[in-house]
């Protein structure tokens, strides 16, 4: 009895869940309402990453952030990460879109795939960068990074709002997308202009300023001074140690950050790590490098768990590591661009080729499928629903399945019946009776 029990359900049983995995799954379905941006696979993306452009989220069609965001950040992280790195410090991206209507629990959701800032404007009350007085203190206020500095489309941006922020401080977020639907969206040369002769101003992204600033909430060190008769040299090793990136589960990426050190005033000749360190003075885009201030304050920007030598160019007995600085080279603004809904990198990205000091947060989606494709999702469906019917109906008349019993009645419905003349073979003849 138990045999016939396990024939009977586990077949059916089989089928029907292969159908619920197409209903509750959606990303089964997704992956055909979309082709890729072919560019992400090429030199051209890569030479982009070099640049120190960033890779992050925006959506992937045939999936809803409203009805399941959870499953939107994962297929776009894995879109992602199938095609390129998200950065040249790191390969898992940490940066993603998300519509303002998302709870915190989703943002949670959505921050359990890796992604540690939701941009812009995304409105949770907890915030970051909302202002120049809006520092973010916990992680979770990244979930709603704020949008300052306006639009970087043309007759949509203020160079004289943006004059204003820069002025301000703090982080400065601005907009942009590259095109509407086949028409290119012109970008104001003006505000470009702007960030180019502005000399206080850190170029950086989303994954970037999180990854620095994630960075201060832990920053264990080193240093010990060595000399001879005529110098001496400041040896000082920044440590990447694992439970510093513990606490923040191993999701920063290794950038570098400003250690601030005040060597008395003596004049610093060069620094030496694997290589000797190159100047930033007056540098904007994220790199390892020192320089000495006119107060005599040495600047080095080194990644953590690299050790460099500080060679000073006279005998000193005292020295004081002040710290690090509130951004990057102890820039006091710092500026991102964000390209929304990236869905053909070389043609938002092209005429931003000669703007060589520019940083973009590329978040990026597939294009939608051709309407000649868009039927394909609705035909797996049915597909799939006419495949699992038509089984069960064969099951049933096997008298497997939940579909037996209605078999069953139909069978002895259109059986014929014995005559009332006919006589069993079994029956006992006259002469016998």
């Amino acid at each position: 009895m138990d045999g016939v029990l396990v024939r009977r359900f586990t077949i059916p049983m089989l089928l029907l869940t292969t159908l619920g995995s197409l209903m509750i799954h959606p990303v089964v379905l997704a992956q055909t309402a979309w082709e890729e941006d072919g560019w992400l696979r090429t030199s051209y993306a890569k030479d982009r990453l070099e640049a120190g452009d960033e890779f992050g989220c925006y959506g992937v069609p045939g999936l809803s952030w409203f009805n399941d965001p959870g499953a939107v950040a994962s297929a776009c992280r894995t879109y992602i990460e199938q095609r390129l790195n998200a950065s040249k410090w790191g390969v898992a991206p940490l940066s993603t879109y998300t519509p303002n209507t998302l709870t915190m629990v989703e943002h949670q959701r959505v921050a359990s795939q890796g992604f540690t800032v939701h941009g812009d404007n995304t409105g949770l009350a907890d915030t970051a960068w909302h202002d120049a007085d809006d520092v973010p203190v916990d992680v979770w206020e990244w979930y709603n990074l704020g949008r300052r500095g306006g639009s970087l489309e043309q007759g949509v941006a203020s160079v004289e709002q943006l004059e204003r922020e820069i002025a301000q401080g703090g982080l400065i977020n601005l907009y942009w997308i590259g095109r509407i639907n086949d028409a290119t969206v012109r970008h104001d040369r003006e505000v470009l202009a702007l960030l180019d002769e502005s000399p206080n101003v850190w170029l950086t992204t989303w994954g970037e300023a999180w990854s620095s600033w994630s960075g201060k909430r832990c920053f264990e060190h080193e240093h010990e001074l060595q000399s001879n008769n005529t110098s001496s040299t400041l040896v000082f090793r920044p440590l990447d140690t694992s439970t510093c990136r513990s606490v923040s589960e191993n999701l920063p990426w290794n950038v570098p950050l400003t250690w601030m050190i005040d060597v008395g005033g003596a004049e610093v000749t060069s620094v030496v790590g694997r290589n000797e360190l190159p100047s930033i003075e007056q540098e904007r885009n994220t790199m390892e490098g020192w320089w000495q201030q006119e107060d005599g304050t040495v600047l080095v920007s080194v990644l953590n768990g690299h050790e460099v030598n500080i060679q000073i160019g006279e005998v000193i007995s005292e020295y004081d590591i002040l710290g690090q600085t509130e951004f990057w080279n102890n820039h006091t603004a710092a500026v991102t661009v964000a390209g929304h809904q990236t869905t053909d990198l070389f043609k938002w990205s092209k005429r931003f080729l000669e703007d060589t000091n520019f940083r973009f947060t590329w978040l990026v989606q597939p294009r939608s499928a051709d309407g000649e494709q868009a039927w394909i999702p609705y035909a797996v469906f049915g597909v799939g629903i006419i495949t699992t019917t038509s089984m069960l109906f064969i099951l049933g008349r096997e008298g497997l399945g939940p579909m037996a019993r209605w078999m069953r009645g139909k069978t002895w419905e259109n059986m014929p019946s014995q005559s009332m003349d006919e006589r069993s073979l079994d029956a006992p003849s006259d002469r016998e009776a």
